[in-house]
């Protein structure tokens, strides 16, 4: 997969971030969306965003929803209702904003898949054992996209970034 040393993510484009660091770079504890709040704003985009001089929108909670559903539950809300917000976001704006969802631990949750650069998402207790197809149901598996976030040359990935999703 890609590295992207470059702010682009922070002003452009839909991104999953987990670094503490990465994240205080765009936003402030009080910008912070729910993710409830999200899709209640999906109905009604606000003139200004919160945050980053108001080109970011960040938001929380992702994580703990998609832990609180079944693995197919969660493939059909993601692919459903979460992707209708993404891309709903992303018309407001024009592809000029960026929509940053906040993953405390993500790095744990994420696999990618080296040969394919297939991304999923490791379910929570009860369904350990199981993955989301994250990639494929957001993005479709685009090969040029996602890119890991690095905040510096050979550190370590804080997100992954995807500039455009279809």
């Amino acid at each position: 997969m890609k590295q992207l040393l470059d702010s682009v993510w922070q002003r452009r484009g839909v991104s999953w971030v987990w670094d503490d660091e990465a994240l205080s770079a765009v936003t402030r504890p009080s910008e912070v969306f729910s993710l409830r709040q999200l899709m209640r704003a999906a109905k009604g985009w606000p003139d200004d965003l919160p945050s980053n001089g108001g080109n970011t929108l960040v938001v929380a909670g992702l994580d703990a929803c998609l832990d609180l559903l079944a693995p197919a539950d969660a493939d059909n809300w993601l692919g459903n209702e979460l992707k209708s917000a993404i891309l709903s976001f992303q018309d407001e704006y024009s592809g000029e904003a960026a929509l940053i969802f906040w993953l405390p631990k993500g790095e744990r949750r994420f696999h990618t898949e080296m040969a394919t650069d297939a991304v999923r998402w490791r379910c929570s207790a009860p369904h350990a054992d199981q993955q989301i197809e994250f990639g494929r149901i957001l993005w479709g598996e685009a090969r040029e996209y996602p890119q890991e976030i690095v905040m510096a040359e050979g550190g370590k990935p804080v997100g992954l970034f995807h500039l455009r999703i279809t």
